[in-house]
Formats: structure tokens, C-alpha cells, sequence
């Protein structure tokens, strides 16, 4: 079973209607057993850092969270839930869970560009992960965010967007990949991505 985790943040039901599309066993919870039982995890969500920290302390899920990513299970984040995987976020300076170093920024308003970036963007691949597999490199993904991750590593940064800047789109270490962008938004490769994730044994 997929656990989707709810921390009250935003798009859950669009992330569990795609793994439907797909035949995969998945379920909403904020129930930590559940979480901690399940085969996946797909951390989602959208909104500011500084309220998602509270309600995910609050659930008593932040310890949750860090347990599933570091023992070993296929942990999937999504756009907020990317960011909150990092150490610390410019929005609301947010402490956030620390799994993956690094820092959450925002796109300087002199970059030439409107924010938020919303819309469809391509990727450009550094490692060609699990996940990307099958996956055309011109594919396109569906974006909304003015905020972007900023891993300390650059090898945990999978791949890159340019949207005035070039940023971080998806990042990753063993087990645990994220992503910027919305692959539950993003049409045939979206799914693709998610189906590519419900077979993950969590190795690169």
C-alpha cells in the first residue's frame, strides 16, 4: 500500500485519483502506523512551509516522516512536500524536517520572470533515476511555485528547470526522491513517473 500522507496542505485527492488511474493500492492517512506500515510513502502537498511545519509537528508526523525515509522505504515528495524535506525554508524561515540538506529559496523578483512560475517546463536530467525511466527527455511537467529547493549537495540534485534561473526540479538520495513540479498535473508523464515509483525498490 501507498500512504499519502495528510498533513491538511492541498492537493491529496488529485495525488490519489492518478495512483487510481494507475490500479495502485494507496490511501490518504495522517495515521502514523499507517504511515509507518505502508510499502510507499508520497509526501504532497501545497502551501506555505511555516503552517504545514506546525500541523505536521502538531500530527506528531514530523518524527513519522523522518523514520520512513530513513529506514529504507520508497518516499516520494511533491512540490511542498519537496521543500520540507530540506533543512530550512526562506518562506516564514521555516525548520523543516532535515532529510535532505539544504535550504528552500525564493525566485528574486529580479530574475525577469512572473511569480509564481506556473505552467509547463522540461527537465534537464544529471542522473537518469529510477524514476525518469521510459520517461521522453523533452517531457514536459506542470509547475506552480514560488519557492524552490536548493540541496546542499549538488549530487543530490537529480535534475534541473529554467524558469529565469536555473533551479533544482527534483533532487533525491537512496530512498528518497522529490520533485518541484506536480506529476499527479502532468499528463502521461506525470503517470508515468508515479507508476515508475509504485516499482521503485528505492536504489538508484
Amino acid at each position: 500500500m501507498i500512504a499519502i500522507i495528510d498533513y491538511r496542505a492541498g492537493n491529496l485527492r488529485s495525488v490519489e485519483r492518478a495512483c487510481r488511474h494507475l490500479n495502485l493500492d494507496c490511501r490518504i492517512t495522517s495515521s502514523p502506523q499507517e504511515i509507518r506500515d505502508a510499502e510507499r510513502v508520497i509526501f504532497p502537498g501545497v502551501g506555505a512551509a511555516g503552517k504545514a511545519m506546525e500541523t505536521i509537528v502538531s500530527l506528531g508526523l514530523d518524527a513519522v516522516i523522518r523514520e520512513v525515509a530513513g529506514r529504507g522505504t520508497p518516499f516520494l515528495g511533491i512540490c511542498l512536500g519537496t521543500q520540507i524535506i530540506l533543512d530550512e525554508s526562506r518562506e516564514d524561515s521555516a525548520r523543516c524536517l532535515g532529510i535532505i540538506p539544504g535550504t528552500v529559496e525564493r525566485f528574486p523578483e529580479t530574475m525577469g520572470e512572473k511569480i509564481p512560475h506556473m505552467g509547463w517546463n522540461t527537465l534537464e536530467r544529471r542522473i537518469d533515476h529510477p524514476l525518469l525511466a521510459g520517461i521522453e527527455p523533452e517531457a514536459q511537467f506542470y509547475f506552480v511555485h514560488s519557492y524552490y529547493p536548493e540541496p546542499l549537495r549538488g549530487d543530490d540534485a537529480v535534475a534541473h528547470t529554467f524558469y529565469g534561473i536555473r533551479f533544482a526540479s527534483m533532487i533525491a538520495r537512496g530512498n528518497v526522491a522529490a520533485v518541484q513540479f506536480h506529476p499527479e498535473k502532468s499528463g502521461r508523464p506525470g503517470l508515468a513517473l508515479l507508476e515508475n515509483f509504485s516499482r521503485w525498490d528505492g536504489k538508484l
